[in-house]
């Protein structure tokens, strides 16, 4: 193990939160350099490697380095999530009155005070870089360019959408989702057009918090993550597991190219809120309670993609996530405009 050095694990203040931290955290992480998988399962995570350049004791490569970010993420989705049931709980209504016992269920929002605390930061934090950023890029950059890098996005996605397309037993559609990749990164240009469409070979979106809905996992509660926005642990879990799977992530970890995830992510978050700035602007502008009309937006806009039904014109909530293909896109755009 060269330039590797055993360290006690308890000198690491997160060891014992990142020991039970559930897969990739834990069981994910694969090194040649370390032998004995039972070893790797036991330390990972742990913080229980010290490498040159590295981090909390993580590993100083690419590869390293790109599960460090994965497990930073599982342990904010897992701090955020018992926050939200421990520290800001909401008051549960009186048992004897069934109508507000119902209701506070059907709401499902047991941190709420928690939720939203961070839901005012994100929205802070919109104000103050997105909202800047957007604009601009809305007005000032022609549409054919605004669709090319939409299309750039969407296509990029693909592997992912194929991937719980097959999980889902969706076969059709992933065959579908197989033949835009390829008709796109050929005859579009890496993406650039996107001719598959225009062929009428219409695209979709899927992702592994639909994958876990189909196959029954129950949601949980809602919660509202630090920049992401909006989500519930099944979702969040599902974006966990999306990145991994991601080609295009890999590729980057593999080739020290981190700057391109980091790139991307920042380009697909401008586009969102460039494409729905007004949608978002008016609703709340005319919200008597922002907050709980993004959680019943966040909410309904899932259901429909669960069940792969067209997606509300207003499906966007404030954080980063996944955007619609130029179709729906264009949807948005058009109800606004007719409203």
């Amino acid at each position: 193990m060269q330039n590797q050095q055993m360290i006690f694990p308890w000198k690491n203040p997160l060891y014992f939160v990142f020991l039970w931290l559930p897969p990739p955290n834990r069981w994910w992480y694969i090194d040649s350099k370390v032998k004995t998988l039972s070893y790797q399962r036991a330390h990972w995570g742990a913080g229980c490697f010290a490498e040159k350049g590295c981090f909390w004791g993580m590993g100083g490569n690419s590869g390293h380095r790109r599960q460090m970010r994965v497990g930073t993420l599982v342990l904010a989705v897992f701090l955020v999530f018992i926050l939200s049931l421990t520290g800001g709980c909401a008051t549960p209504p009186n048992p004897a009155d069934p109508e507000a016992v119902a209701e506070f269920n059907a709401i499902n929002d047991p941190g709420e005070p928690a939720n939203r605390a961070i839901f005012a930061v994100n929205q802070g934090l919109d104000a103050a870089i997105r909202k800047p950023v957007a604009n601009p890029y809305r007005d000032m950059t022609p549409q054919f360019f605004q669709d090319r890098i939409n299309d750039v996005l969407d296509n990029l996605r693909a592997p992912v959408i194929f991937f719980n397309d097959v999980l889902q037993g969706e076969l059709e559609r992933a065959v579908a989702t197989v033949i835009r990749f390829l008709i796109n990164s050929s005859l579009g240009l890496l993406g650039l057009n996107d001719i598959a469409t225009d062929m009428g070979i219409e695209g979709h979106d899927e992702d592994f918090g639909q994958t876990l809905a189909v196959w029954g996992i129950p949601e949980g509660p809602y919660v509202v993550l630090p920049l992401f926005g909006p989500s519930n642990p099944r979702d969040a879990i599902g974006m966990v597991v999306d990145f991994l799977i991601d080609p295009f992530n890999t590729w980057a970890g593999n080739t020290d190219r981190n700057c391109a995830v980091y790139s991307r992510s920042a380009a697909r978050a401008v586009d969102l809120r460039a494409t729905h700035l007004e949608t978002l602007n008016e609703l709340e502008k005319f919200s008597l309670d922002f907050y709980a009309s993004i959680r019943s937006l966040y909410r309904q806009r899932r259901i429909n993609e669960i069940s792969n039904g067209d997606p509300s014109a207003n499906w966007p909530a404030p954080g980063i996530g996944q955007g619609p293909y130029r179709e729906t896109k264009l949807k948005t755009q058009e109800a606004f405009r007719t409203q």
